[in-house]
């Protein structure tokens, strides 16, 4: 009988060991496939670009000249969403602007001082994402 509970317990004891190392090599993906993802900046209309002609390219296996002929439909798209972007960019500002007066007036005078601070640090990385 104690030979058996011996047994068991070093099969459980394995057991969890091998889950823990399989628990880990998850872990390990899962932050290197995060980190890759951060260091390839989305926001950059370049490199979304680049990705997205690479997996139309590798998913519908287009040809060089439907590559060719992509390019056009995405830059007159890219034109026409920044031609919106423009239109709308005063009703856009004017929602923002009144975002930030409504949370001022729930502010202390300190927490006031710190929000300036966030907003302008949100404002110098929203140009660093623009302009890389």
């Amino acid at each position: 009988m104690m030979r058996r509970s011996t047994l068991t317990t070093g099969l459980y004891l394995a057991l969890l060991f091998l889950s823990g190392i399989a628990v880990g090599v998850f872990g390990h993906r899962l932050y290197t496939l995060n980190s890759v993802n951060a260091n390839a900046n989305p926001r950059n209309p370049e490199e979304f670009r680049r990705r997205y002609v690479a997996e139309m390219r590798t998913k519908l296996k287009l040809t060089d000249d439907q590559v060719a002929r992509l390019g056009p439909i995405l830059d007159e798209t890219r034109q026409r969403h920044h031609e919106l972007v423009d239109k709308h960019r005063p009703e856009f500002k004017a929602i923002q602007d009144e975002q930030v007066r409504k949370i001022r007036a729930i502010l202390t005078d300190t927490q006031q001082a710190d929000y300036t601070d966030m907003l302008a640090e949100r404002e110098k990385q929203r140009q660093r994402d623009r302009h890389p």
